[in-house]
């Protein structure tokens, strides 16, 4: 059975998907970008605002399924340039702790609405 996730604190879906969807104890994370979730406009600053804004976003949805990023397993990152790898490092340092969830990050030619990041994630809840 599907669980449909959604936070006012984080941007409306902008296509036919879910902000996250709990399947048993399992929460998949669709994926966030920079998005105000007030204005629905990107952030307007460098790689570490545009993380931040998006982790953000992620961890509202996260708490909007009774979770934390203590219980993300997983998460994938997207740059638009691996050159602010060292930086997007550094911003996740911020938000999650040892032991810290499995990781991909891949370098994407675009993204929507023009973000330079994106992140999602899978959590698993006790």
């Amino acid at each position: 059975m599907r669980q449909p996730i959604h936070s006012d604190n984080a941007p409306a879906a902008i296509g036919p998907y879910s902000q996250a969807i709990r399947a048993g104890n399992t929460v998949y994370l669709s994926g966030q970008t920079p998005m105000d979730p007030k204005t629905g406009q990107l952030v307007e600053g460098d790689i570490a605002v545009q993380a931040r804004r998006a982790l953000d976003n992620l961890k509202s949805v996260c708490e909007a399924a009774g979770g934390s990023f203590d219980q993300v397993v997983r998460i994938g990152l997207y740059l638009t340039d691996l050159g602010d790898f060292a930086t997007v490092n550094a911003v996740m340092a911020d938000y999650f702790s040892a032991p810290y969830p499995a990781r991909s990050t891949i370098e994407v030619a675009g993204l929507p609405k023009g973000a330079d990041f994106e992140v999602d994630a899978i959590m698993v809840l006790a």
